[in-house]
């Protein structure tokens, strides 16, 4: 199975996804930073399953319809940080899907996340990554769950990697870093946690008109 996950930058390469996805192939794309209401409901062959409607700047899931049946769909609000209760730009940070594939019939957890910006404590970040890993959880208990998305993690991501595996679960960061707007703020950004699949690869992709590099997981259920 392979997913991309792109920060979108406040839209702006919307215009790319066609592309994206055509040279790449996802099974799923979980996309951050979108206009929503500007969103297609198919991009090549992926299906809109659902976007945020409570964020000035919202998350969405596509997934491939000829291989995946959607079963359930969940948007959760997660503890904000000052940027949010002041600025108000998101308040909905996952969007889950419970998936089944039709050839198989295995029943998946996929979902697209976006954490507090980096005016936030990384102490928040990891509260908001244990409540979006735990409300996802009952979407399915015991169903394979994969979660991408920006982080917002970009340096001590040794004490991010604990508490994900005190959590049970496995945190992969791609090839490459995915930020590099600001020399100050480079690094790996967008990630995935996991559990119930193995990670064979997260490949950074080229850079383009966002600030972030989409990322190219390509992931088996174990």
């Amino acid at each position: 199975m392979k997913v991309i996950s792109y920060n979108l930058r406040k839209h702006r390469a919307a215009t790319e996804l066609e592309q994206l996805v055509d040279q790449y192939g996802p099974d799923l794309l979980c996309l951050q930073e979108c206009d929503v209401d500007a969103l297609p409901d198919e991009i090549s062959g992926l299906a809109l399953a659902d976007a945020t409607h409570g964020n000035r700047l919202g998350l969405a899931l596509y997934y491939r319809k000829n291989t995946f049946r959607l079963k359930d769909i969940r948007t959760i609000g997660l503890k904000k940080s000052l940027h949010d209760r002041m600025l108000k730009p998101a308040h909905e940070r996952v969007l889950g899907v419970r998936l089944q594939d039709i050839d198989n019939g295995q029943e998946l957890i996929v979902a697209s996340f976006h954490a507090a910006p980096l005016t936030a404590l990384n102490s928040l970040r990891r509260n908001q990554i244990r409540a979006a890993l735990t409300e996802l959880e009952t979407m399915g208990p015991g169903l394979p769950l994969l979660m991408v998305g920006d982080y917002n993690y970009p340096v001590f991501k040794e004490n991010l990697g604990q508490t994900v595996r005190d959590h049970g679960y496995t945190l992969t960061l791609s090839d490459d870093r995915t930020y590099t707007r600001y020399r100050v703020f480079k690094g790996h950004y967008d990630f995935a946690t996991s559990d119930g699949f193995r990670i064979d690869s997260i490949q950074t992709l080229p850079q383009r008109s966002s600030d972030h590099r989409p990322i190219l997981v390509t992931t088996t259920i174990e």
